[in-house]
Order: structure tokens, then sequence, then C-alpha cells
């Protein structure tokens, strides 16, 4: 019985009445989890360019309200820019046209040089 008692003792530190015993590791779980969904997210939204350092990425967003916002990253720098109704004004350069077609889509053709 002396034996017994010996390996009892040489344990891990934690007695089998600890009922915090099976929840030590929840919290490494938890960050894993956190980790694995994060990374589940940049690969369904194809974000993987965000943390490349030269690479350039724009995407639009629009706010509930109905504000559109823009973020334009060109390398290591990252500007957001937000979308007023206000109309531009100043002098310009005709650059070409816009047309809307039937589905909705926009196309752009521009124009040549010397053409107008």
């Amino acid at each position: 019985m002396r034996y017994f008692r010996r390996t009892q003792d040489r344990g891990s530190g934690f007695s089998d009445n600890d009922p915090m015993s099976g929840v030590a590791n929840l919290f490494d779980l938890g960050l894993v989890f956190i980790v694995g969904l994060l990374l589940a997210l940049f690969g369904a939204y194809h974000l993987e360019d965000l943390l490349k350092e030269n690479s350039e990425l724009t995407i639009t967003k629009r706010t509930a309200s109905g504000e559109m916002e823009i973020i334009v990253k060109k390398g290591r720098r990252i500007k957001a820019m937000k979308v007023s109704r206000e109309k531009a004004k100043g002098r310009g350069q005709r650059l070409g046209v816009a047309y809307r077609l039937e589905d909705g889509s926009l196309v752009y053709v521009p124009e040549k040089e010397g053409a107008r």
C-alpha cells in the first residue's frame, strides 16, 4: 500500500476533486478559435492584400445611412475618403464617356487623344 500512495502524490499537482482542472486550457482554446476565425474571414473576403506590403487595394463600403466610404491602400499607406453628394466644381479635361447597360453595370469608354 505504501507504493500506491507515492504514485498518487507524484501527479501533476491537480487533485481529482478540483473543479477548475477541466477548464484550465479553455482560454488557450479560445485564442486558437479566434485566430482561426480571423484567418477564415480574411480568406473568405480575399483580404490577404491588406497584409502584403507592396499591394494596391481599393474597397468601397456603404453605411446604413447611405454614405459611401472609399478605402485605398497603396503600398504601406492606407487612406479612407468619405464620398459626399456635393457636385464637383472646377476646371478639368474630358476623359471619356460612361454608359449604364440594361443590367445596371457601367462601362467606361475612354476617348482617343485628339478626337473631340
